[in-house]
């Protein structure tokens, strides 16, 4: 059973932060991020048990090229990503949104 990917308000706010600041670095490299991201989404929707747990029932799935993670919980109805984490930050931010 597919179950529909949501993206909570946070991780909108991450990956808009992470867009802009790969943007100021060099025009389109932001938009490189976001077809990183959606390829994640796209596994993530298609095989969410794929990525093993890493924090409590959260899992982390690489964003390919880029330092950061998307973190998500598989829910009875739905997957949530809680969180698109730069991977040298402290991940007490995102264990916190749990």
């Amino acid at each position: 059973m597919n179950r529909p990917l949501i993206v909570n308000p946070e991780a909108e706010t991450d990956l808009a932060d992470a867009y802009a600041w790969y943007e100021g670095r060099r025009a389109g490299l932001g938009d490189v991020l976001l077809a990183r991201v959606e390829e994640v989404f796209e596994v993530i929707e298609r095989t969410p048990e794929l990525f093993g747990k890493a924090f409590q029932d959260l899992r982390m799935a690489r964003i390919r090229r880029f330092p950061y993670v998307v973190v998500y919980r598989i829910d009875d109805d739905q997957v949530t990503v809680i969180a698109i984490y730069h991977t040298s930050r402290d991940p007490r931010g995102w264990q916190g949104r749990a």
